[in-house]
């Protein structure tokens, strides 16, 4: 009996040091605020959280979703938001040129995007040709925002400037009664909302900027981070941006039809993220690098577009404007990465 009891006591004794240690790892969790951009690449993000890499890496994330990242650079310099992701602005070089704690780290969007310029229904068939869209209106999310720079260097193809059209900001999910009301003829539009407007009879494709814009492949997208935040708590940072990469190759293999596809469309469909299942199993997802990498010459080339258009006057070098340290050291603690399905010949995501 005694022995039982001792037993006893000490499995007791073992639960509650057990609880105790969780009870502290989880009050040693530190919160990191992130504005998101949506987009389905954000199933790396929720299956970061699902999977609980970032809770390993003792960290909670608070996410926040944002129209633009364009419209969001001041509060991740305010460290409202430690981490944003979105697309690249006009706005990130200013804030650059004026010394904003902001900086580019990893890629989140690049080629294949899965954009595309896209018509309203009644246009087909009249319009042709980039050339045919002169003094007709285009919507873009943003002031700045990448998305003004894909039209823009789309219609340099055949002879125009953005001078020669009239961009119309309109967030994404809006665009949609824009098209319906005939308050735009065109919109640079994103994934999942290229296969909401399809099916829904808002517009229909028109053209690929994966098609007409160099340098390629074109990282459009990124994760900004505020770097007072992040030198003030290195550890974090880095350890965020571990966890983060290992999240974002399992995105890949989903993106490759692997096996964890099914299980990040359930996931992208409980957040809520896309509400109709059947537009992920039917349309491209957005392509990223498994390594995070930024390609450098397609960045470069955004800022000299932008300063072309007088949205920044900035001229800045490249070790200015990306920050690679965070992305190479996560990199390198992972194995090489390999496609799991071997019969994917997707290109983007390898």
């Amino acid at each position: 009996m005694i022995a039982v009891l001792r037993t006893a006591t000490a499995s007791l004794a073992l639960a509650a040091s057990l609880l105790a240690g969780l009870t502290a790892a989880s009050a040693q969790e530190t919160t990191i605020n992130i504005g998101l951009v949506r987009s389905i690449s954000n199933g790396a993000n929720l299956w970061g959280i699902q999977k609980g890499y970032f809770k390993q890496a003792g960290i909670k994330l608070k996410i926040e979703d944002l129209d633009t990242s364009a419209n969001s650079l001041a509060m991740l310099a305010q460290n409202r938001f430690q981490i944003i992701e979105g697309g690249v602005s006009a706005g990130y070089f200013n804030g650059l040129q004026k010394n904003l704690p902001i900086a580019m780290v990893v890629d989140r969007v690049s080629s294949p995007l899965g954009h595309n310029l896209m018509l309203r229904p009644d246009l087909k068939g009249k319009v042709t040709r980039l050339r045919d869209l002169k003094g007709k209106t285009i919507a873009s999310n943003g002031t700045g925002s990448v998305s003004t720079y894909e039209v823009g260097r789309m219609l340099e193809t055949d002879g125009l400037t953005i001078a020669d059209v009239e961009v119309k900001v309109i967030p994404f999910p809006q665009m949609a009664v824009a098209f319906r009301n005939k308050a735009i003829d065109a919109a640079i539009v994103i994934p999942p909302f290229t296969g909401q407007f399809i099916d829904g009879g808002f517009a229909v494709p028109f053209k690929d900027p994966d098609d007409l814009v160099k340098p390629h492949p074109l990282s459009i997208a990124v994760s900004m981070i505020n770097t007072d935040w992040a030198k003030a708590n290195d550890r974090v940072a880095r350890a965020y941006y571990g966890a983060y990469l290992r999240a974002v190759r399992d995105y890949c293999q989903a993106y490759h039809g692997g096996p964890n596809r099914a299980a990040m469309i359930d996931l992208l469909i409980k957040t809520k993220t896309e509400t109709r299942p059947q537009l992920l199993h039917k349309y491209p997802w957005p392509a990223r690098s498994p390594n995070g990498t930024i390609n450098a010459d397609s960045v470069m080339d955004m800022q000299t577009w932008y300063a072309e258009n007088k949205m920044t006057s900035a001229n800045l070098p490249l070790e200015r404007i990306i920050d690679t340290s965070y992305v190479r050291e996560a990199a390198a603690k992972l194995p090489p990465f390999v496609v799991e399905n071997k019969d994917s010949k997707l290109p983007g995501c390898r």
